[in-house]
């Protein structure tokens, strides 16, 4: 396989534009070279050599894709694909015949017939795949495809910005010397402590004794009696047939008495219950004819059944 030829001026420093440009310069280049003698049938490492050049050009549109315009781009790479088709159409059959020879080398006189036949068919696709190749050449001559890949690569170039001399418009400032600045500033006098004393009137200070006439004696008001203002009111007698509420005898308080503070008022008697009726009593006489149990001889008697 033919070398890739080295791409001189390419660093990691330049624009991505004539990274691009520089490389498809080189690699289209390298296409055209190759393409001398490729359809002589003598010597298949030619169409090796070009078909790979191809391919590597092609590779390189596709990387740079952003940096060309599409109106150039698009033609461009499809006639390189084309070319690449043609190339690979025949150098297909190259191989295969290159094989085919090798092989019947090492076979004896009765099988070489059986090789003959099927050598003779490849040449025949040979034939066909140079005519296809020698019709792709045609069209890369007639289209000017040298030039329209170097047009492309001009496109991706950018051009370096015109530095304009700005100098020219800035404009001449003249230096001012100190000792001439000096004389633009005029004498403003020091203003001393002399001067502005005038200024302040004087401003006689005012005297204890000054102040005393102003504030005349007010005399000491004497206390007014105030019990001779109220005048007596008259007593009202009770209407007649009325007595005075001083008059009447003192009621005595309703309610129970008072008790003393922090003791129980004693409990009202309860009355006596009624003696419960025994079915053994005689209503006509009055009287029970036993007495009735009470509460506590039943508890008694319960506990004595234990």
């Amino acid at each position: 396989m033919a070398k890739a030829r080295p791409i001189k001026g390419l660093s990691p420093d330049m624009r991505f534009g004539d990274a691009a440009a520089r490389t498809v310069r080189v690699r289209a280049q390298e296409l055209i070279d190759h393409s001398e003698g490729v359809l002589d049938t003598s010597s298949i490492q030619r169409v090796h050599a070009m078909r790979v050049a191809s391919r590597r050009l092609r590779a390189v549109l596709e990387i740079h894709r952003a940096c060309f315009p599409p109106e150039l781009f698009k033609p461009v790479l499809r006639e390189v694909k084309d070319l690449a088709d043609a190339l690979g159409a025949r150098r297909d059959p190259d191989v295969q015949l290159a094989s085919i020879e090798e092989f019947a080398a090492a076979l004896g006189a009765g099988e070489q017939a059986g090789i003959a036949l099927f050598a003779d068919r490849l040449r025949a696709e040979q034939e066909e795949g140079n005519r296809v190749l020698a019709d792709a050449l045609e069209r890369m001559r007639h289209s000017d495809l040298p030039a329209r890949l170097q047009e492309l690569a001009d496109s991706a170039t950018t051009p370096e910005p015109a530095v304009e001399d700005v100098s020219a418009e800035v404009p001449d400032v003249p230096v001012v010397d100190p000792a001439d600045a000096s004389a633009e500033v005029p004498d403003v006098p020091a203003a001393g402590p002399a001067d502005a004393s005038p200024e302040v009137p004087d401003v006689p200070a005012a005297g204890p004794a000054d102040a005393s006439p102003e504030v005349s004696d007010v005399s000491a008001a004497e206390p007014v009696a105030v019990s001779a203002e109220v005048p007596d009111a008259p007593a009202t007698d009770p209407p007649a047939g009325r007595p005075a509420l001083w008059d009447l005898p003192a009621q005595p308080q309703a309610g129970p008495a008072a008790t003393p503070l922090g003791e129980r008022p004693p409990r009202p008697p309860r009355p006596p219950r009624p003696a419960p009726a025994r079915p053994d009593a005689d209503p006509a006489a009055g009287a029970d004819l036993a007495p009735a149990p009470t509460r506590t001889g039943l508890l008694r008697v319960l506990r004595r059944s234990r």
